[in-house]
């Protein structure tokens, strides 16, 4: 059952801190569950980095419980990927007083679609960007003719940092679907300043990439161009409906 969209501001924070609540103990099920398979996911995890190592070059562990807590972070994040329904849900929840009942209908989509952008956008970090973001890391080393050993910790960091960041940019179409909604955004403001749009997007890209070459800059800006394009698809449709 929907929330009374009188609530007052008190009630908005503790549906807020119920979401925070379930969304936490979604993520620590699947965690949990994750846990037992963390090995399979980690030759997961390291496939990329693994693909451009040479023999002799090779990932490292130099603590004595690294591994044991290496396994615990990586069934995390596993986790929140595979809690994200629950908690894209638990967000629609949150918002969900401030729709009519038409739009409360679409929670199945909202949830299906952002679970499904955020999954993707990982994914394609984990298939474009970082195989070639991890060969010309690699390829500085041998350039001093230094052999990489690579603490797993780091590599743990590094790569949880973006695909994190690759997952959420993708739900860019979705964010926009909502600020059309709150009347800030329409398609004719996005269109117009497209050409605005691209410098933001490619400075962004030189940001969030590990390399200074135009190549992996192109793996992040190229999606995004088009998922602003597809966002002003979205918000035009959006208007046309109302």
């Amino acid at each position: 059952m929907w929330r009374d969209p009188t609530m007052t501001f008190t009630e908005h924070l503790e549906e807020f801190r119920w979401g925070l609540i379930k969304s936490f103990a979604a993520v620590v099920l699947a965690s949990f569950s994750c846990f037992f398979f963390s090995d399979r996911i980690v030759a997961f995890m390291i496939a990329p980095l693994k693909r451009g190592l040479q023999p002799g070059e090779s990932l490292i562990g130099t603590g004595v419980t690294e591994a044991f807590f290496f396994e615990m972070k990586v069934a995390l994040v596993a986790g929140v990927f595979l809690a994200s329904p629950v908690i894209f849900y638990q967000i629609w929840r949150f918002i969900a007083p401030g729709l009519n009942e038409s739009e409360k209908k679409l929670v199945i989509p909202f949830v299906l679609f952002t679970s499904f952008f955020f999954i993707a956008g990982a994914y394609f970090c984990y298939w474009g960007v970082l195989p070639v973001a991890f060969q010309y890391f690699i390829e500085q080393y041998r350039s001093l003719d230094v052999s990489p050993e690579i603490r797993i910790g780091e590599y743990f960091t590094f790569f949880s940092r973006m695909v994190l960041a690759f997952g959420i940019t993708f739900e860019l179409p979705l964010f926009t679907l909502f600020l059309v909604r709150l009347g800030i955004w329409d398609y004719r403001f996005m269109w117009r300043t497209f050409r605005y749009a691209i410098i933001v997007i490619f400075i962004v890209a030189a940001i969030l990439t590990p390399g200074p070459d135009i190549a992996s800059q192109l793996l992040l800006a190229v999606p995004l161009t088009i998922l602003y394009l597809l966002s002003i698809g979205v918000a035009y449709v959006w208007r046309k409906a109302e």
